[in-house]
């Protein structure tokens, strides 16, 4: 018996958390208990998944000890060598009743919340939290009628004794039920298309044509936020003109004003207000509606705008593949020069980058297509079968058994493991990719906002458990779902059985598996996509003149975003060129002249209309050292444009302190990060 493999999950668990949410989360800029929370939930999520083989081995560590001194007689007794990750019961007890219920708090209780407070466009701690409480009334009214209804039909159904054992099995079982529904549509996606995409990542050419139709699709997407935050800064302009300093209401509109990008602002106050634009007495009502209205159209537009700078960059790069896969010199020439240390250009020369990525990676993405699609068919059969004991049809209750019966404790760990971290794959994978009403999407490079990383801190809270239970049902350690006397795992005890609800587990054995096989076979023939298609929601599709149509307009959206690049790099070589020819000493030195730093900064406002497009861009605060010229800019252009909306940017030092980044600088940190819990209060 030891206590490290236990610790070393624990470990495990917060380095993989941890290293997540600091890609798609940004740790300086959002709030505390945002990070906090998310932290907990993942942290807890991933904990379940590699916590849970040690509890396996421990429980059949122990059914098989206690098979054998029900078994002993005169004859010679055969001595079970002791699993190295067994641990007494207690632990896992106290270990999952902590884990379970923190999860369940946090998921159905407080990060709800946390969602709704920080979208509430109101000016006080009170007036946020009671907003809130309205915003989440609906979500929670609806769980608590079902809960009465359940409640009542428990009260009234003779031979059941409701105590608070038995309503803490409800709720579990409430949740799992939620959770094994979700893990329905999830892994009926993932289990086809997982493997699927990873067989068409080896053909460049048919992945290029899908990022087209992305491109075309998200251009559209992006247009859309563009004029959405239009008209919310018309109606900024408006409301600023009615309100000066000295009202009452000056305040409220100044919290509104700083989550304005600055070059949003500028190209506010250049616009001239309409002749028919109302000009009714504005109130607080109206600017918490103007606030809320503001934090949903600056996210959507930083999303839009992420999103679409991570798939140019996608793009380019499978270009460029293309293009030097016909290459003779076999030598990797890159479309735009992309910047790196000097040990890893040393070992990444561009001979051997061309046998890697035109040669060895097509071959690796077809190896892990035919592997992960041997899972896929594996766990679909094992679904559709485990509810048979004798004969075991179940693929992994069979290989369980069979290391059972060699007493090979250490195979049992490794087979749960691996089934495990698939299942998760093909779950979360999902989550992160899934984008719902434009609202929620986990992009990396830190540039996901808290109401997309809490989302998904909920859906692995619900996610987890139920898909543990699942798991635990296809190696047959389940007694509700083999029907049989066994001793159960210290996980089941404590999240509780689906039978508890007589409604829920009538039939559950037969529907459930029938549910993922269709939805596995409604993924293969793309049946969802047709007929998304068909409403009118544009999916890829490949025998529809739309999607022909969308392809196209998304190749020359790139080659128009190729131009404004390549146009922009030769402008910022010919800066480089001309501060290499000026003289540093004398009187050309350009800290102390102002001719030397009037080409610099004509080229650089020439560099930025011509890489953005903006015909109206006068600013020349900017001096040559403000500006990085690395291309593609993808997380610097968002900082300068997104600094106080999204807490990203270097160059707010006119905002407000509680905005401002100027306390992180090249990685270093001043002074204390401004990421308050009441930041709009």
């Amino acid at each position: 018996m030891s206590y490290t493999p236990l610790i070393s999950k624990i470990l495990l668990s917060f380095i993989i958390s941890s290293t997540v949410l600091y890609r798609y989360g940004n740790w300086f800029r959002h709030r505390i208990f945002v990070t906090i929370t998310v932290l907990l939930a993942w942290f807890c999520s991933f904990l379940i998944i590699f916590a849970l083989p040690l509890d396996i081995i421990s429980t059949v560590y122990s059914q098989q000890n206690h098979t054998e001194i029900n078994t002993i007689d005169n004859s010679t007794i055969e001595i079970i060598e002791e699993p190295w990750g067994n641990l007494p019961e207690r632990v896992f007890i106290n270990l999952w009743r902590t884990v379970y219920w923190s999860t369940q708090f946090l998921t159905w209780l407080v990060m709800p919340m946390m969602q709704s407070y920080i979208k509430a466009g109101d000016f006080t701690v009170k007036g946020k939290l009671k907003s809130a409480l309205v915003d989440n009334a609906i979500y929670y009214g609806s769980y608590l009628l079902i809960c009465g209804i359940l409640l009542i039909y428990l009260a009234l159904k003779p031979g059941i004794d409701l105590d608070w054992n038995k309503l803490k099995a409800i709720a579990s079982s409430a949740s799992n039920t939620w959770g094994l529904f979700l893990l329905v549509l999830l892994l009926g996606y993932s289990l086809v298309e997982a493997p699927r995409n990873f067989w068409n990542n080896s053909n460049a050419s048919l992945k290029l044509t899908q990022y087209y139709f992305r491109a075309a699709k998200l251009s559209s997407d992006k247009c859309e936020a563009e004029e959405t935050v239009d008209d919310v800064l018309e109606s900024l302009q408006a409301i600023s003109m009615a309100i000066r300093p000295g009202h009452y209401l000056y305040e409220p509109l100044e919290t509104i004003m700083q989550k304005v990008p600055i070059e949003l602002k500028d190209r506010m106050n250049r616009r001239q207000i309409p002749e028919d634009a109302p000009h009714d007495s504005p109130t607080e009502k109206s600017l918490i509606r103007l606030h809320r209205q503001t934090i949903k159209s600056l996210q959507v537009l930083q999303r839009t705008e992420t999103q679409w700078n991570i798939l140019v960059d996608k793009i380019f790069e499978c270009e460029d593949n293309l293009k030097n896969q016909i290459s003779r010199d076999k030598r990797f020439k890159r479309t735009f020069t992309k910047e790196s240390n000097q040990l890893f250009g040393y070992i990444c020369t561009p001979v051997v980058e061309w046998y890697w990525k035109c040669f060895v990676t097509p071959y690796c993405w077809k190896a892990l297509a035919i592997i992960t699609g041997i899972m896929s068919v594996a766990i679909v059969w094992s679904e559709v079968t485990f509810f048979s004991v004798s004969p075991p049809l179940s693929i992994f209750a069979v290989f369980v058994n069979a290391a059972k019966a060699n007493y090979d404790y250490f195979m049992i760990e490794v087979i749960s493991t691996f089934i495990i971290l698939y299942l998760s794959f093909c779950a979360y994978s999902t989550v992160l990719k899934i984008k719902l009403l434009n609202l929620y999407y986990l992009a990396p490079h830190h540039q996901t906002n808290e109401h997309s990383l809490i989302f998904s801190g909920m859906m692995f809270s619900r996610l987890t458990p139920a898909l543990c239970l699942n798991f635990l049902g296809l190696i047959h350690m389940d007694s509700h779902v083999i029907h049989s006397q066994i001793q159960e795992t210290s996980y089941t005890k404590i999240m509780g059985h689906m039978d508890v609800i007589g409604i829920i587990s009538h039939g559950f054995n037969i529907y459930f598996p029938m549910a993922i096989l269709i939805f596995c076979l409604a993924t293969y023939f793309s049946l969802g996509s047709r007929f998304l298609s068909m409403l009118g929601f544009h999916q890829f599709v490949g025998d529809e003149e739309m999607t022909t149509d969308l392809v196209e307009e998304g190749r020359e959206l790139i080659k128009r975003e190729k131009r404004k690049r390549q146009r922009a790099e030769e402008s910022s070589n010919r800066r480089k060129e001309l501060q290499d020819r000026l003289p540093s000493t004398g009187r050309f030195r350009q800290n102390n002249t102002n001719e030397a730093d009037r080409p610099s900064e004509q080229l650089e406002s020439s560099r930025i209309r011509d890489s953005y497009n903006l015909e109206t861009y006068n600013r020349t605060t900017y001096t040559g050292d403000d500006i990085d010229t690395r291309f593609p800019p993808v997380e610097d252009d968002l900082d300068a444009r997104f600094g106080a909306s999204t807490g990203f940017g270097r160059n707010s030092q006119n905002l407000d302190t509680r905005f401002a980044d100027g306390y992180q600088s090249e990685g270093r940190r001043v002074g204390i990060p401004p990421r308050g819990i009441f930041d709009d209060v």
